[in-house]
């Protein structure tokens, strides 16, 4: 009975470093002392847990970092919870292949570990990382991911701008590009939205809505409160 809590981004315009998510993430990780948080999507791994930790502290909570830790794969079997923090998807996915930790981090989520995600760390929880919007700087072994949910995250999902005059494809566009070639869902999440799921339930939070895309149909319009638990359905 996975509980996940899947941001688009962990900053919202005129709000400070996770503030938006706040509610949510307390109510997430409620009765735990510490989470292991993955800075694998930044390279600079120390200055990002200092933050990282010092956020959590102020939640009343202890933070260590995955990159500190002398035995990888022991930090992430003793884990009680996990918070994947955004930057580059690519390599973020080619940190956790090369270390042999996709397997092991999924399976303790799986078992009930609650995990946070932003940004990278969202989409790090879905079957691939073919729908991020992250250049390639590092070249991972496969697309593929944690495969905690079983559709894809488009993060910080911008909606076409009908008065622009740039000539380059739109999100919504790359979307249908990836329709072409593969039938997962795609969920857009706006700046300020999230997913919380817990086991076989999952509704949209946060301060505004998202798009659905789901291939041979027209876009859909989501707004918070909504119940997405069909989601989940494999």
């Amino acid at each position: 009975m996975a509980r996940l809590l899947l941001a688009s981004s962990s900053n919202l315009h005129g709000t400070g470093y996770l503030d938006h998510c706040e509610p949510w993430l307390r109510r997430l990780f409620a009765g735990l002392r510490r989470v292991l948080f993955v800075p694998h999507a930044l390279a600079d791994r120390e200055g990002y847990a200092a933050m990282a930790r010092a956020r959590f502290e102020a939640f009343g909570l202890g933070l260590d970092s995955l990159h500190a830790a002398p035995d990888p794969r022991a930090a992430v079997a003793a884990a009680e919870g996990f918070f994947v923090g955004g930057g580059n998807t690519f390599r973020l996915i080619d940190a956790l292949q090369r270390e042999g930790l996709i397997e092991a981090i999924a399976a303790r989520v799986r078992a009930g570990a609650p995990y946070l995600g932003t940004s990278a760390g969202s989409n790090a929880a879905c079957p691939t990382l073919k729908t991020t919007n992250d250049m390639p700087i590092v070249e991972p072994a496969s697309f593929a991911a944690l495969d905690l949910v079983p559709f894809q995250i488009n993060a910080h999902y911008q909606d076409p701008d009908p008065g622009s005059t740039h000539k380059g494809e739109t999100r919504e566009q790359r979307i249908a590009e990836f329709h072409e070639e593969n039938p997962t869902p795609v969920i857009g999440l706006r700046e300020g939205a999230l997913l919380d799921v817990d086991g076989a339930r999952m509704t949209l939070e946060g301060l505004r809505g998202a798009r659905l895309f789901r291939r041979g149909r027209a876009p859909e319009e989501l707004m918070p409160g909504a119940d997405l638990s069909f989601l989940l359905k494999r």
